[in-house]
This record gives C-alpha cells, structure tokens and sequence, in this order.
C-alpha cells in the first residue's frame, strides 16, 4: 500500500485576495520523501535505480579534494538513526548491532586513506528517480515515450565555482530497461555524510503554486504588502502580519517548502535572474528541488496532517524524520535547485543553491 501525505489547504486562497496571482497558478508536486526500503520499480530518494546492466555507469572525472566520510560507515549511521527514531520508546534502538560494528572496523582497517579514491572518476551517487505514474507533469517536451528521471550526483563540492553536489540527469523509458544493473560502482569515500540521501519512498501530491515575492512584478509586491488589501478582501489573517503580510504570503501562501517536482523557486540566498539555456537561450524552468529540508518554523502550514504527531514529537530524533528525512544538507541548509529546458530536455541544465 502506497505512503499517503496531505498537506492542509492554504488557510487564505490569496488568488482570490489577489486576483491578478489567479493565472500565475502553478503545480508542483510535493514528493514528501520517508525513510524506506525502496526497490529499482519504486520512485524513491536515494534508492536503487532501473539502470540497464549494458550502460555505462556515470562517474565524474574533475579533479577532487579528499573525502570525509567512508560510504559503508555513512549508510550503517544512517541505518541506526532511522532505527531509533522510528522505536522511539527503545532507548538503545540507536546502537549499532554486532554485525554492524564489525562491519564500521572492517570498513575503516580496510580503506587506505593514503591512496584517497577521490583524486580518481568517483562514481556518481543516485539521487532521484521519479516514474511518471508517480509524477503526472514529469513527461518531457518532444519525449512523451520517457517516463522515468534518474538523478544522480558527484558526492563532492566542486570549488571554485561549485559548493556543492554536480548532478546528472538521465530521461528513459522503463520499458526498454529489461536487464538491470544489481550491483552498480560506488565510492569509497564521499565529502561529507550530508551528500548521502537516505534512502527513501516517495509519497507524491500535487499542490498550487504561486511565484515567490521576488518574482512578482514590482506593482504586485507593492499589493501584497499593502495590509489594507488583505482587509478590504475580508481576508483571515492574523493581525500579527499586519507590518509585513508580505511574509505571510511568503511561509504559508505561495512556495511549498522541501523536496518537490516542477513549480515556483524559493528565492533567499539568492536574488532572482535570467536563466537562459546555454543550448538554445530559451528560459529554463524549475525542475527538482533537493532541499536540506521539508520546512522551517515559519512553515509549519505545510507539514502534511499524516505527519503532525512526528513533527511536534519532543524528540528531536522523531521530528528529524518530519523535517529532514533525506538527511541531505545543501551549504547551510540551503537547497540544490535543479532547472531545465522546456524545449529540450536533451539540454544542459542548470544548479542554483537557493
């Protein structure tokens, strides 16, 4: 039985406050990812992939810094952490098994830190994979036979011009994929713990949109901020916002926050500008959003009901599962916006941190 996550519905339809926001509307779909054992046939976060077993598995070749962590220790951590949150009520449901201590040692006696893998092509890691029975505005332009995207990224910063993940996007058709891949290369170290997705399933649904503040046109801020339309449109609102309803427009009404497919950037760490396609200058759209993530404080609107006893746990550990299931951190909690071609998703793409 499939993973079921519904988020409330915005406390204020602001396209009605606003009706100039009304065919601004966008969907996204929230993929509200949870640990899980998901298999190569599932969409997931940091699962197995329906990767042929006659294609080449992707590696980056740019020259590395030494890694942090060792793999196989980074996904016994992880293993432990899930267990423990997911028993709350055993106190040494965190402590590692006997075999999985044995399994730490062995990893760490057996890695040569003086020969550092990174300096060599690091396999990439699987980030995403996302069906389109699961994500029904997945199909891309000019390829309506794909049906599955395949995320993966370089576990490592790439400085001077990139601190953080590079990713690679790979569209297919499933039904091609009739011989999989069981055992695909992996690296033996990775940067930091925090560029290892949990793995994890995917509870898929599609919500509206509407642009960020920053994407409004100047005249449309101006509205927004303007306590005096909220009140003329009889709006509910709490009286707290009545300096800056702008952030109430920005936390509960306009971007869902975390993981999610296709609708509006979330704009902070950096200013909005041109994203112009560097095959053919066409505009690029928001694709997926790899956030640190599921929401901050200020979003609490958004935390599906199914997830609201988690989230208000007073247990860190509990609430970790909530609001940062992947594990994954971007910079400082930041997220990895990926960005696409609408008119060709053969197209390079592009990554901003947001």
């Amino acid at each position: 039985m499939k993973t079921i996550r519904t988020t409330p519905p915005r406390t204020v339809d602001v396209a009605a406050v606003f009706p100039e926001l009304a065919p601004l509307a966008r969907t996204a779909t929230r993929l509200h990812p949870r640990p899980g054992t998901p298999t190569p046939y599932d969409s997931s976060v940091g699962g197995p992939l329906l990767w042929p077993a006659d294609e080449p598995w992707p590696h980056c070749d740019v020259p590395h810094e030494g890694g942090g962590s060792l793999l196989d220790v980074v996904r016994l951590e992880q293993r432990a952490r899930v267990r423990r949150a997911m028993t709350p009520d055993d106190p040494r449901a965190g402590d590692y098994t006997p075999e999985e201590s044995a399994a730490v040692q062995q990893a760490v006696q057996r890695f040569d830190w003086d020969h550092d893998e990174s300096e060599l092509p690091v396999p990439l890691l699987p980030v995403a994979q996302l069906y389109a029975r699961d994500v029904h505005l997945l199909r891309p332009p000019g390829r309506s036979e794909a049906d599955l995207l395949q995320v993966l990224w370089c576990p490592f910063d790439h400085p001077p011009d990139q601190w953080m993940p590079r990713t690679a996007l790979f569209w297919r058709t499933a039904a091609d994929v009739t011989e999989l891949l069981t055992a695909p290369p992996e690296p033996h170290v990775v940067e930091s713990e925090e560029y290892v997705p949990v793995p994890c399933v995917l509870a898929p649904e599609q919500v509206t949109e509407y642009p960020s503040l920053p994407d409004l046109s100047k005249e449309l801020q101006e509205q927004v901020k303007d306590w005096s339309r909220w009140e003329a449109a009889g709006a509910r609102v709490d009286s707290g916002f009545a300096a800056y309803p702008e952030s109430y427009y920005g936390s509960d009404l306009s971007v869902a926050p975390g993981w999610k497919f296709g609708g509006y950037s979330r704009w902070g760490y950096i200013d909005p500008s041109p994203r112009p396609c560097p095959a053919c200058g066409t505009e690029m759209d928001p694709l997926l959003t790899i956030a640190s993530t599921e929401g901050d404080s200020s979003q609490h609107s958004w935390i599906p009901y199914e997830d609201e006893p988690a989230a208000t746990s007073d247990q860190s550990h509990v609430r970790d599962l909530v609001h940062r299931p992947t594990a994954i951190q971007i910079a400082d909690l930041h997220a990895e916006q990926l960005y696409s071609c609408p008119r060709d998703p053969g197209h390079p793409h592009m990554e901003l941190m947001q």
